[in-house]
């Protein structure tokens, strides 16, 4: 009986060329389309490990970790200075899904700079926050503001203890007027402190004391007002 022979089914030559083009591993680096170019390594054709992309639009620069073709994991995100051609940091700290997420520090153009956690690239968690102007706030945030209990300190000296939601003062907290040797204890609303007792406090070091005592509360027990507008305050936002 005769032997039939079939004819080799051979590949379109376009199927070895994107074998060979598939990126596994680490890689020199590689070009996209609009400039872009990425060096580092790779899985399944998406950038994943360690490596750097450059952006050829804005010049930016990240260099750390990738997972899926996403930065995650720790990293650092740097702009170019379109007048001095130097690189200078903008975040450096953890990544999740392409966005800030974790501890990091964020260096704002205006010299300001926050250190602490982030969600979905905003402020979230616990966080440092240092203002141009010299102010220092310590403390809670949430979608970017502090929200929860933080510590505001001024330049001047002057410093806030307590409550914050949507960036401003709210809720049960303390005011401390260290320059008048006072402190304010009672509870704000939207910044505005609607109620509260204020007593002499360090006046020995007080650079500017004012120039009588806050004379003594005798009718009411302070801490029984504050414990009283307090509970006005929890049954108003319950």
């Amino acid at each position: 009986m005769p032997v039939i022979k079939y004819p080799r089914i051979i590949d379109p030559l376009f199927y070895e060329w994107d074998r060979k083009a598939q990126k596994c591993g680490l890689r020199h680096t590689i070009y996209a389309v609009n400039g872009d170019q990425y060096t580092g390594e790779w899985l399944d054709n998406l950038k994943h490990g360690k490596g750097t992309q450059i952006w050829k639009s804005t010049g930016a620069i990240y260099s750390g970790d990738w997972k899926f073709g996403k930065r995650d994991g720790y990293g650092s995100y740097s702009i170019l200075d379109p007048v001095t051609k130097e690189y200078k940091r903008v975040y450096t700290g953890w990544w999740e899904n392409d966005r800030r997420g974790g501890r990091g520090t964020f260096f704002y153009p205006n010299g300001e700079q926050y250190d602490g956690e982030w969600s979905n690239g905003l402020r979230s968690g616990w966080g440092k926050m240092c203002y141009k102007d010299g102010s220092v706030y310590e403390g809670q945030w949430l979608m970017d503001q502090p929200n929860g209990q933080g510590v505001l300190q001024l330049p001047n000296g002057k410093r806030y203890e307590g409550g914050w939601k949507d960036g401003k003062k709210h809720g049960p907290g303390k005011y401390f007027y260290l320059d008048k040797g006072q402190l304010l204890e009672g509870i704000w609303v939207a910044d505005i402190p609607k109620c509260g007792v204020l007593v002499d406090f360090g006046r020995d070091n007080a650079s500017a004391p004012t120039e009588f005592l806050l004379p003594e509360i005798e009718l009411h027990d302070p801490a029984a007002v504050l414990a009283e507008a307090r509970a006005m305050f929890d049954d108003s936002h319950n």
